[in-house]
């Protein structure tokens, strides 16, 4: 198992200085949010993004890809009614698999809980319409650039649509891309009926893209109630021995502690 920790956890900090600190606690990557290297993708330059690069792999680790794809800038929407914030909302992540690539990245999570709301005058219907029609429209570029789309499940208090992994997985088997999978996230599963254990053993491991860890009270693993032991036996029994990031949305008492007791805890399942 390779362990990889989320960038905006560390907010301001000069990225050799996260980079260093990600290395040294025992990480092997570092997950990327795009806000955190400018306003919009198309904005972080050809020598910014090789910079990036380098500083992330002359530390050791990888970058494994992006995640909070439509946090900035404003105005994009996945499921909209409105064929122009459409149009740039699909142009947009056409422009974050040129990022990813050229990060050295291989995974983009969709999550954007906003940005993909049922807004007034949609339907459910109508909306899986729109998503199905921007993902398929750009999964053939994310093949030539070696990268998957991972589209996340996320909990009715942040999102109206695809909110279980069943769900998620209808739409992953409709497109049928292989570039296409499902994001399995533990604070997001905890929000399902079923027991996060038996969430994770409905799908299969070559069903998977990525897989983000946390708690249910939005810290890190190990940092609250959720007990990892029965995940782990599951991640374990389906398979799954890729990529496990840490993605936490409180930062104190502060980045490193919860980096560092994140991977502790980790590792007691996987050494």
């Amino acid at each position: 198992m390779k362990y990889a920790l989320c960038n905006e956890m560390f907010e301001s900090r000069p990225l050799a200085e996260v980079c260093s600190t990600v290395k040294r606690l025992g990480y092997d990557g570092l997950e990327i949010a795009p806000f955190t290297l400018a306003e919009s993708a198309d904005k972080v330059s050809a020598r910014q993004r090789k910079e990036v690069r380098r500083i992330v792999e002359d530390s050791g680790l990888e970058v494994v890809g992006l995640h909070w794809l439509f946090a900035g800038p404003s105005g994009l929407h996945m499921t909209t009614t409105d064929d122009a914030i459409w149009g740039r909302t699909r142009d947009y992540l056409s422009c974050l698999i040129d990022l990813c690539a050229d990060l050295g990245g291989k995974v983009l999570v969709l999550g954007s809980p906003k940005q993909r709301s049922i807004v007034e005058g949609q339907t459910k219907e109508g909306a899986w319409r729109r998503a199905v029609d921007l993902l398929s429209s750009v999964l053939d570029k994310a093949a030539v650039s070696g990268a998957t789309i991972c589209l996340e499940p996320l909990a009715p208090v942040e999102t109206d649509f695809i909110n279980t992994v069943a769900e998620g997985m209808e739409m992953v088997r409709q497109i049928d891309h292989p570039n296409l999978r499902i994001h399995l996230d533990v604070k997001a599963m905890c929000s399902q009926a079923e027991p996060v254990p038996d969430v994770i053993r409905s799908v299969k491991a070559e069903d998977v893209g990525h897989f983000h860890v946390n708690d249910a009270n939005l810290y890190g693993p190990g940092m609250g109630d959720v007990d990892y032991a029965p995940i782990a036996e599951a991640i374990d029994e389906i398979g799954w021995d890729k990529w496990l990031s840490v993605e936490v949305f409180k930062y104190d008492p502060d980045p490193e502690t919860i980096a560092r007791k994140s991977i502790e805890y980790l590792r007691e399942f996987w050494p």
